[in-house]
């Protein structure tokens, strides 16, 4: 930390702004929050796009005029834009309610992953806060809970602190995620400086207005995975290996999603070295498997599902791989939200057979990501750590691309990825996504695929321009 500090400020970004125009943005856009925080619910979509879009264009124009001297006043703007939606009850999303529900059961002796809630209400056993009001409040109460063992944990030490009080189990969740944003800013720099690319693009993270409302402000779980997904990278890319095993493990056990990362550490566990473009692509293919370190990999790989064990360890029952089989199974053949090619597919169902294919779609569309994503292993040449962000942006890209479910706060991983790339189109994404709200505006749930439509048509225009710029082409944003 104090290395980092002093690089900072031989680089001159810790200086504080003098001129009037930063501090009266700054306190623009914390006002702005804190109305959002405290006045602006689900339902309220043209008081929330409005204040969105204020936010989005803010920063922006932020990270496009941002000079090195004032990057320290912004980074210290965004860590306090976050502390201050600490504070404030979730208002955009409900799912605090099931975190308290699954705390609940915790603290008091039984395993989250064992009941129903829809079951535990009408049959038992009786467990105390877990009352008519508290079940009413969840959006699904027919599924079993999917949130691993770090986030239960959390959930668990917020409802033991608040056994009665949602307000104040609500603040100590969000006071852990608080403190892995601030973890993840931290890692940002650290990496940034690392590979010698630009300071200013932690900003892309720092104060993007979806990463700040949905983490710190909405209790979304992917602000810890993030955290742990770049502590395994920072201490990989300086040679603590099983340190970094150790953090990859936790960020899975944040959310699961990580998992599909794991291909992409396993040539770069070995000697780092480019592919030789000269050979033809099974030589390529050969290279890349001859040069893999089996050792380092068997040994890394090893301690990290060790660790995963021991942190499954304590839900791990008779029933957990079904129930949590069945959740996420149901997810991907029940739920559908602001989706791409799942629509497309969805609407090519009806045209042919009449009735929606999602139960035989969704689970299809999971194979095609494992097997794209295999096949960008098997077809990467540059298999340095430097890389390694890009090639993790194509492979949740992908999964985005295939899910039958895409909530706003599930691009958080493409936009911490994109800044230590050349890509900027999930920043846009950010922006965009938020139209979604729009659904819940309505009498009755509806979901606007106009806005899906305009959404990703852009995403995907702006994606191919990028991808056919050329590889030494700047940023869009720079």
């Amino acid at each position: 930390m104090l290395a980092l500090i002093t690089s900072l400020n031989d680089k001159g970004a810790l200086a504080i702004p003098k001129k009037l125009g930063p501090w009266s943005l700054a306190l623009l856009m914390l006002a702005a929050l804190l109305y959002l925080g405290l006045r602006v619910e689900q339902s309220d979509f043209y008081p929330l796009i409005g204040i969105y879009s204020f936010l989005f264009l803010a920063y922006l124009w932020i990270y496009r005029t941002c000079k090195i001297p004032e990057l320290g006043f912004w980074l210290g703007l965004a860590i306090l834009v976050r502390l201050s939606l600490v504070f404030l009850f979730p208002l955009l999303s409900d799912d605090v309610y099931r975190f308290i529900w699954d705390g609940r059961l915790v603290t008091n002796g039984y395993n989250p992953f064992n009941y129903l809630p829809s079951t535990l209400i009408t049959e038992g056993p009786v467990v105390p806060g877990l009352d008519q009001s508290l079940y009413e409040a969840l959006n699904s109460p027919e599924y079993f809970t999917i949130y691993p063992p770090i986030a239960q944990a959390t959930f668990a030490v917020a409802t033991y602190l608040f056994p009665d009080s949602l307000y104040g189990a609500a603040v100590v969740m969000k006071l852990f995620l608080f403190a892995f944003e601030v973890g993840s800013l931290i890692l940002i720099l650290q990496l940034l400086l690392h590979w010698e690319l630009p300071l200013k693009n932690s900003l892309l993270y720092a104060l993007n207005p979806l990463i700040i409302i949905e983490v710190c402000g909405n209790l979304h779980y992917e602000g810890a995975m993030v955290f742990f997904l770049l502590l395994s990278i920072w201490l990989v890319v300086k040679g603590r290996f099983w340190l970094s095993s150790a953090m990859l493990a936790f960020s899975v056990a944040s959310k699961l999603l990580p998992l599909m990362f794991f291909p992409f550490w396993v040539k770069r566990l070995g000697h780092e070295r480019k592919g030789n473009r000269s050979m033809g692509l099974l030589q390529q293919l050969w290279q890349a498997i001859i040069s893999i370190d089996f050792k380092r990999n068997l040994l890394y790989f090893l301690l990290c599902f060790i660790i995963l064990l021991a942190l499954f360890f304590p839900l791990l029952n008779g029933v957990f791989v079904q129930n949590f089989g069945d959740s996420i199974g149901l997810y991907f053949q029940k739920f559908e939200f602001n989706a791409s090619v799942y629509y497309l597919l969805r609407w090519v169902g009806y045209q042919t057979k009449g009735y929606n294919l999602i139960a035989t779609i969704g689970p299809r569309l999971a194979l095609g990501t494992f097997t794209g994503i295999i096949l960008l292993f098997l077809w990467e040449r540059k298999v340095d750590w430097k890389s390694l962000p890009l090639k993790l942006l194509w492979a949740i890209c992908l999964y985005l691309l295939f899910t039958t479910t895409v909530h706003p706060w599930y691009t958080s991983l493409p936009i911490v990825l994109c800044l230590f790339t050349r890509f900027r189109f999930p920043i846009l994404w950010s922006g965009l996504i938020y139209f979604t709200y729009i659904n819940y505006s309505y009498p009755v749930y509806h979901e606007n695929l106009t806005i899906v439509a305009i959404e990703y048509s852009l995403v995907f225009a702006l994606f191919l321009f990028e991808l056919f710029r050329g590889r030494n082409a700047k940023p869009i944003l720079s």
